[in-house]
């Protein structure tokens, strides 16, 4: 699905802390890489609520159409796993510009805060009716607009042997989502319901606390 005249634009192994130089976390994590690949989890503890959960934002900006892989492996759960994408200031500001209100973890200062993004759920295994029932989740902000769904295939950690390929791919205002090749998720923005096509911005991987999960071969490909 990544479209076939596109080229690589950014590559990170994510296997040692060299690779995450520049990365910034808001939230208490606990950055480590026991396997060679990037493992986070939370210095606090579930019971904390929203003040235990984070982000950790790739330092680099991206281009509006850009297509986002990653290999993702859950290995404590309950939890919840997150991509923010397209993410930058409401305004147009730069994600990191000091104007915009500090954030440091709590879900609501990335969905009725400063920022415009578009959040990718796709490991959502923390409360009983999510674990009850998988699902991938696609939401807009500003605003907690819950815009797309689609069936989650991923096995729960006691089950899960490897690593999955997660595959991210916006084009204009095409939103697609796979994982290991199956098609999960689909969703065409009309830059009216739910306010403007959101374009460049930043990266970031979010967990909700009890969460441990590794992520590597982090790939972003676009138009050069």
């Amino acid at each position: 699905m990544i479209p076939a005249h596109w080229k690589l634009i950014y590559e990170n192994p994510l296997r040692c802390e060299e690779d995450v130089n520049g990365f910034r976390a808001e939230g208490d994590a606990i950055i480590s890489f026991p396997q060679q690949r990037l493992r986070l989890a939370s210095a606090r503890d579930a019971a904390e609520g929203q003040q235990a959960n984070f982000v950790l934002w790739c330092p680099d900006n991206f281009p509006a159409d850009v297509a986002i892989a990653w290999d993702f492996r859950p290995i404590e759960e309950p939890g919840l796993a997150i991509l923010f994408f397209a993410a930058e200031g409401r305004s147009g500001e730069e994600l990191f510009d000091c104007a915009l209100a500090a954030r440091n973890g709590p879900y609501e200062q990335y969905h009725h805060g400063d920022i415009n993004a578009l959040h990718l759920a796709y490991f959502r295994r923390r409360w009983p009716e999510e674990r009850q029932f998988h699902t991938c989740n696609l939401r807009k902000s500003y605003g907690f607009h819950l815009v797309a769904q689609g069936a989650d295939p991923l096995p729960g950690t006691a089950d899960c042997v490897e690593s999955y390929r997660m595959l991210l791919v916006k084009q204009g205002g095409s939103i697609y989502f796979s994982i290991n090749e199956l098609p999960i998720l689909a969703w065409q923005d009309d830059g009216e319901a739910y306010g403007p096509l959101l374009g460049a911005g930043k990266i970031g991987f979010r967990q909700m606390a009890p969460l441990v999960a590794e992520y590597a071969n982090l790939k972003v490909y676009g138009e050069e």
